[in-house]
């Protein structure tokens, strides 16, 4: 979701942090459920490092439902959000790559870039930002005392460090791709490196995020859409078990068409799907409780692949990546009215051939009071360990080096190369942003991504 924030005229700019102790609005975590757009005091340079962005777009993360919804352990009080993208108002005298007026994109991890971590690239890791643990953030509990970006303004720590400079004005047409380069982009990205994805290899990625070209598995009608614009095949979880289906649909991606499954009800590919698994004489009962089976069930039935396989690969029914990005509140597929944090964890661990690797990207927490035993309030979880272990599948976890990897992006957007901005589907001002969280925590149709824009278009 794409948080827009429009600021009144009279504080378009400032002279310095001294010149008024004034007031801004503020999207602030009030409660389990309860957010409201308050005032509260501007921010001011802190350290000779600081700089002060005026935000002219910040987003609405998944990452911030959980603490909407009562899932960390963050007190009320709290500006949320970490997807900042504006302009500098005023730097700290240490400040020597960034000047007033030049527009900026922050990472949402907040590093020093002088740590042990820091120096080795992994400034999501950053040792001296946040007394509670390794790495910091802006707006997220647990991940330090730091003001969110869902505000007019915001103080960034460590300025030449955690800013990347991009070209343009705010509001212009790279405004939306800009602000994915916070997190979402980057976050996506890393994803495929955690998971090792090599070109011509199948992928799956649990959730449907911005990989393109993959099995996308997920529930919700809109986010399969999604899916299926760029490129990818939507694998909705509810009709099936998902690993099966993507092991068919890897057999016989040549044939099958990629309607979304549930479209039509359920012609198209899964009528495909089905008779294909009548003809090679599979358990088509098992298939449609399994998508696992069902995607194994595809691969095997296209005959060009049948006959060009190197002997054993027939064993590799599966796909050599797959991608976590659902995380510990992720939907139990036989009935995704309640919870199962292990779900999508196992069913990557059987989908994923031997010496295959496991992306983790989507949010598991040590501290969920919502959680429903008390073992999981801890961040603790039965999973699949022998299987995983027995098929030598490598796993990477944990968050993205966001500032390492902008850049790159950053020259992909402007060249055109990529646009992911095609995820936005709501733009807002602050004002709507308590009615956006209440939606967004709902799953509502149409909401996929949701930005609060600041400047006027």
């Amino acid at each position: 979701m794409l948080l827009c924030i429009c600021r009144e005229g009279e504080k378009a700019g400032r002279e310095t942090s001294q010149d008024w102790g004034d007031f801004m609005k503020a999207v602030v975590y009030r409660g389990p459920n309860q957010v409201s757009v308050e005032e509260v005091e501007d921010p001011k340079i802190e350290h000779p490092a600081d700089a002060i962005i005026r935000l002219t777009s910040s987003g609405i993360c998944g990452s911030d439902l959980h603490m909407y919804e009562g899932r960390t352990v963050e007190k009320p009080g709290k500006v949320l959000g970490h997807e900042p993208l504006g302009v500098i108002e005023e730097v700290g005298d240490a400040v020597t790559s960034f000047k007033k007026g030049d527009r900026v994109v922050v990472t949402f991890n907040i590093a020093c870039g002088h740590c042990l971590n820091c120096i080795r690239g992994f400034t999501s890791a950053c040792l001296t930002v946040n007394p509670e643990s390794a790495g910091g953030a802006f707006g997220y509990a647990k991940m330090g005392p730091y003001r969110g970006a869902q505000a007019e303004f915001l103080r960034v720590p460590f300025a030449d460090l955690n800013c990347t400079k991009l070209p343009g004005s705010p509001g212009d047409k790279w405004e939306d791709d800009f602000i994915m380069l916070s997190d979402v982009f980057p976050t996506g990205f890393f994803a495929t490196q955690l998971a090792m994805v090599m070109p011509g290899f199948p992928v799956a990625v649990f959730g449907a995020g911005p990989v393109g070209l993959l099995f996308v598995v997920d529930y919700i009608p809109e986010r399969l859409k999604l899916a299926k614009s760029i490129g990818a095949i939507p694998v909705d979880f509810t009709l099936s078990d998902p690993v099966a289906m993507i092991e068919a649909l890897r057999s016989q991606h040549s044939r099958v068409d990629t309607v979304l499954p549930g479209e039509e009800k359920l012609q198209g590919i899964m009528s495909s799907i089905e008779n294909l698994a009548k003809s090679i004489g599979a358990n088509l009962e098992l298939a449609r409780s399994d998508p696992v089976t069902m995607i194994q069930m595809l691969r095997a039935g296209n005959p060009a692949i049948v006959q060009s396989l190197i002997p054993g690969e027939e064993k590799m029914k599966g796909v050599m990546s797959g991608i976590d990005a659902v995380g510990y509140q992720a939907r139990d597929r036989q009935d995704p009215s309640r919870e199962n944090p292990t779900q999508v964890i196992s069913d990557l661990v059987r989908l994923i051939n031997p010496t295959g690797h496991l992306g983790v990207i989507g949010v598991y927490v040590a501290d969920d009071p919502g959680a429903y035993n008390e073992r999981a309030k801890k961040g603790e979880y039965i999973l699949p360990f022998g299987q995983l272990w027995e098929k030598g599948i490598s796993v990477g976890t944990g968050q993205t080096p966001v500032k390492k990897l902008q850049p790159m992006l950053r020259d992909m957007i402007i060249a055109g190369v990529a646009k992911p901005s095609f995820i936005v589907s709501h733009k807002i001002s602050i004002e709507e942003a308590p009615d956006a969280y209440r939606e967004f925590a709902k799953r509502s149709e149409g909401f996929t991504k949701v930005t609060n824009r600041l400047v006027e278009t």
